[in-house]
């Protein structure tokens, strides 16, 4: 699944080649995503100027004068830029045409949608809810340790509840336990300030990683270029299950925890 690096590295790659430039069309091959694609939406951006483009979690915002197209890449999508007269493929369900280029969306499983917002756009549902942006100056280690306390659940688990921080998927939560030492089946409420310190130094740290490389490449993503991601190279623990820990030796344990892969080290990680 694109996760928040993933949509960043998205991000950075389509907007130079779309922002301040006005729609040509909207060309909708299939509306039959995780919700339908509103049919009167290819309407109402025709001709229109595309003001900005954003990111808030892993959910892309296009502003527009009269409101916000959003997009999720849901669990297999990507958006390149290609010609606009290049066939689309099967999977390829709509396309943003700025004059001889557009900006092609694809996903093999159609979980991810388009919708139209009018209004404040992070008051919409799916946006009203999310914490902060990890690599902002209000991810702390002062909010993660209050919002810690009396907390039972695992520590992994609590990391990657977009309610608390925004975009620390299953890999990078792995990551950043592992190099700051906390083994992920831990109560949360056992956080010490120290331990909250750690764990926001390194989730930024392995974030923004991930974004300078490009993403993890994962089955079908490619960055808006059309190219993988190279951060899986610089993984330490996931998807090492069984190999030896790049820092004591001993073989990586690998659960699942809530039908999630977890990696970890017992002897690192306290």
């Amino acid at each position: 699944m694109p996760e928040l690096p993933e949509v960043e590295t998205t991000l950075r790659g389509v907007a130079p080649h779309v922002v301040g430039r006005s729609v040509s069309a909207l060309v909708i091959r299939d509306a039959r995503l995780r919700w339908p694609i509103p049919p009167a939406l290819p309407a109402l951006v025709q001709g229109q100027k595309l003001l900005a483009m954003k990111r808030r979690g892993k959910y892309l915002l296009l502003a527009f004068s009269h409101g916000h197209a959003m997009i999720h890449l849901g669990m297999s999508g990507s958006l390149r830029i290609v010609e606009a007269n290049e066939p689309p493929r099967v999977h390829d369900h709509f396309d943003w045409v700025f004059g001889k280029q557009a900006l092609r969306y694809t996903d093999p499983r159609r979980f991810g949608c388009l919708l139209w917002l009018e209004g404040e756009p992070l008051e919409h549902s799916l946006l009203n809810h999310l914490g902060p942006e990890p690599l902002t100056d209000a991810f702390t280690a002062d909010y993660l340790f209050a919002r810690s306390r009396k907390r039972k659940q695992p520590v992994k688990q609590f990391l990657m509840d977009s309610k608390i921080v925004v975009g620390v998927g299953n890999i990078y939560a792995n990551e950043s336990l592992f190099m700051a030492g906390i083994k992920p089946i831990r109560k949360t409420g056992s956080l010490t300030r120290k331990n909250c310190d750690d764990l926001v130094h390194f989730i930024k740290f392995v974030l923004q990683r991930s974004i300078d490389q490009g993403g993890t490449t994962l089955r079908d993503f490619v960055g808006g270029d059309g190219k993988p991601g190279y951060f899986k190279q610089q993984l330490l623990v996931y998807g090492r299950g069984g190999e030896p820990c790049t820092v004591c030796k001993k073989p990586l344990k690998e659960v699942r925890m809530n039908n999630r892969t977890t990696v970890y080290c017992t002897a690192c990680q306290k």
